[in-house]
């Protein structure tokens, strides 16, 4: 399969999972398809990164030795919101390796307090913050802060979550 051909070729959920299932948890093909997203243009990043996180939801072990480079894409100013929905989207279904610990809960951290960040994002990194308390139970107090003062003024899907994570916290 000529991998970058067939993500210009259509943008579709039907697609991102034929590519997925054909990356499946073959390291070699995923390591190219890592390459799109780290290297490609803009267009190229955007598409590949929901199949990134395909891949990663099925196969969580493809992305550790990518993980730093992953985070640091995620946190690259300018970067398309789906580049940003899908890294932190794909960081729910991975241990999160203490030397990235802060680096993640930062980001997350940012993207839960800027307004403008779109209502997924938000969602994807209250889960992402959750599963790295488990490990440092310090951070809980500052999450639940956070969501809470935001639930008031939240949509539905940040209330939903919301809600949820805190379950989880207590």
């Amino acid at each position: 399969m000529n991998l970058e051909f067939e993500i210009q070729k259509e943008h579709s959920k039907h697609q991102s999972v034929e590519i997925a299932n054909w990356v499946g948890n073959d390291e070699r093909r995923f390591a190219e398809l890592m390459g799109l997203f780290l290297t490609g243009d803009y267009r190229i990043v955007q598409r590949s990164s929901w199949i990134v996180s395909l891949c990663v939801e099925q196969h969580p072990a493809l992305i550790t030795p990518w993980l730093s480079k992953t985070v640091n894409r995620a946190a690259e100013k300018n970067i398309h919101n789906a580049v940003k929905r899908n890294v932190v989207r794909l960081l729910q279904f991975v241990e999160i390796p203490r030397v990235l610990q802060g680096k993640v809960t930062n980001l997350c951290f940012d993207f839960l307090q800027d307004l403008k960040t779109p209502i997924s994002i938000k969602a994807f990194s209250m889960t992402v913050l959750a599963n790295i308390a488990k490990q440092e139970p310090d951070l809980k107090k500052e999450i639940k802060l956070v969501i809470e003062q935001m639930l008031p003024y939240g949509s539905a899907g940040i209330r939903s979550r919301g809600k949820k994570v805190l379950k989880l916290l207590s």
